[in-house]
């Protein structure tokens, strides 16, 4: 179960075997949030097409609308104000213990290489997350999201051409290297740096004929971080979006982390086993590097997941244009369309009408003018009130997250492993999909568990500040569920205390209330165990609402 406790950022970190400890010795788990688009601007959570989808192309878009002097105005003003202190401070409060700077290689070079060496503005912005992240205890992972000539080949990385450069151009290749070189010996003794995240998602399978430079390139890279700072963890991702592993054939280092990213697809066991089974057969520790954009089900569910397997996390974004699943929204500015359109071969607005469009988006960057969304962090953390999936119950396996009366050879589309069954809403089996390969999560598929009598479930939470210093209050619990076979009853237990019951009247739907209020909760950890009594029943979703609301 998660525990909260800022001063978990402590020391160095460091790998020892399959675990992350900080500077106490103490197990760590990374739960952090990524800073996107700050020093690397993606056209996605700008809202724009796909003229404007990276770095390179908003900034031609920028300087083709207000000129090259209001241009460089904006640009500064963008960097001081998408991420500030407030930022961070509001981040260590709500629980996280790190953060994920993205950072693009072109933003630090005075030229495309290194060769005009480095831009003294672009790394003091660095200089200064990492001494907010120090003020606050969060730990900082330093992460070459766009490398030079880019390492992706997409719009991601800001490449020029659609083409994993790094890869291609030896120029590109000891850029980066010399990069790391230097970030190294700039940041060797500051400890709040958590680590070192050399490339993000490289080599996507269109681009895999390049795949076996890329090990050799870590290789490279490493040694000459090594060559100046022999105490920071080295965090390496696998190749086609940070989710194949097989690229990795030796240890390069004894104090690395692996990093998988995960999006949109079943978040059960089963969906992470490869890594699951590498962590086992390397003895090292993994790490879930990326993933978010999806709905607060999909939250509740995937990073319990981690957590159970513990996993470190760190949730991709903190902050973006008009949205609903990152925990602050950029409010759109008025006319924000036109930019769009013009990118597409729209009409070109003009000059006053830009720089009132873009000086609006400045003044709504910052923590205070964004519309916040607590029940996206509520979701991740699964922290009271939340709405809890039913079919996201624990992930630690049979007698600790779920009990079966009778077990059968149920095999379901998803968490097929379990037995447990999981069903649509009409009753009819989720099947496992059809062929092979990938296959993205449905968040409009819903589905339920039935229950027979005996059986059971555990769903963990939390509750109150992170800090513990506050009591987590009076809460009360509604289930979404119904009984197949006529009335039915779910017993419920807290923390290993029955607390009572849930009737079910019949076979439709409704949301029903236990039966009495739950016991005053303190601020941290909780499970909560429901059980099938007399008849089977099916359960979509348990849902903690505040008492006094």
């Amino acid at each position: 179960m998660a525990e909260w406790k800022r001063q978990e950022a402590e020391g160095w970190v460091r790998a020892v075997g399959k675990k992350l400890v900080n500077g106490r010795g103490e197990e760590l788990i990374l739960r952090g949030v990524g800073l996107g688009s700050w020093l690397l601007p993606e056209g996605y959570m700008w809202k724009l097409p796909e003229g404007g989808d990276r770095p390179r192309r908003i900034e031609r878009l920028v300087e083709d609308l207000v000129g090259p002097e209001e241009a460089s105005v904006f640009w500064k003003t963008y960097r001081d104000r998408y991420i500030a202190e407030d930022d961070i401070r509001r981040i260590a409060e709500e629980g996280f213990n790190s953060v994920r700077v993205p950072f693009n290689a072109r933003m630090l070079l005075e030229g495309e290489t290194n060769a005009e060496g480095y831009n003294d503005s672009a790394l003091a912005l660095l200089d200064r997350v990492i001494g907010w992240c120090r003020t606050w205890k969060l730990y900082v992972i330093l992460d070459m999201h766009g490398a030079p000539g880019g390492q992706t080949g997409a719009n991601i990385d800001d490449s020029e051409r659609d083409q994993p450069e790094l890869f291609i151009r030896e120029e590109y290749r000891q850029a980066a290297i010399d990069m790391w070189r230097m970030l190294a010996k700039r940041y060797r003794d500051e400890w709040i740096v958590a680590g070192y995240d050399l490339l993000n998602e490289p080599l996507p399978d269109y681009h895999g004929a390049y795949n076996s430079l890329l090990q050799p390139l870590y290789r490279d890279m490493i040694r000459a971080i090594r060559e100046v700072d022999d105490r920071h963890l080295i965090i390496l991702e696998g190749a086609h979006w940070a989710t194949d592993f097989s690229i990795f054939t030796e240890r390069l280092d004894d104090n690395v982390l692996y990093q998988f990213h995960k999006y949109w697809n079943n978040p059960d066991t089963e969906s992470i086993q490869r890594y699951l089974d590498f962590r086992d057969g390397w003895n090292v520790p993994v790490f879930m590097g990326e993933g978010g954009e999806n709905d607060l089900d999909w939250y509740a569910g995937a990073f319990r997941l981690f957590e159970d397997h513990r996993i470190g996390w760190n949730f991709w974004t903190w902050k973006k244009m008009d949205t609903m699943n990152s925990p602050c929204s950029i409010r759109k500015p008025q006319g924000w369309e036109a930019l769009g359109a013009y990118l597409q071969g729209g009409e070109r607005p003009d000059r006053e009408s830009a720089k009132r469009i873009l000086g609006e988006y400045l003044d709504n960057l910052p923590l205070e003018a964004c519309d916040y969304r607590p029940e996206v962090v509520r979701a991740l953390f699964r922290r009271l009130p939340v709405r809890i999936p039913a079919i996201h119950y624990g992930y630690e396996g049979e007698g600790k997250s779920f009990g079966i009366a009778k077990r059968s050879a149920w095999e379901s589309g998803y968490r097929k492993s379990d037995g447990v069954e999981i069903r649509h809403l009409d009753g009819q089996p989720k099947t496992p999909p059809q062929g092979t390969g990938w296959h993205r999560w449905d968040p409009d598929e819903k589905l339920c568990v039935q229950l027979a009598p005996g059986d059971w479930l555990a769903y963990d939470f939390t509750a109150g500040s992170p800090s513990g210093d506050e009591s987590a209050g009076r809460f009360r619990l509604r289930l979404r569920l119904a009984a197949p076979d006529g009335a039915a009853s779910v017993a419920v237990s807290l923390n290993g205390e029955t607390v009572g019951e849930v009737q079910s009247a019949g076979e439709k739907w409704e949301t029903a209330e236990l039966d009495r209020e739950l016991p005053p909760l303190d601020s941290g950890a909780h499970r909560l165990v429901l059980q099938a009594q007399r008849a089977p029943v099916r359960l979509e979703a348990l849902v903690f609402e505040r008492a006094d609301e």
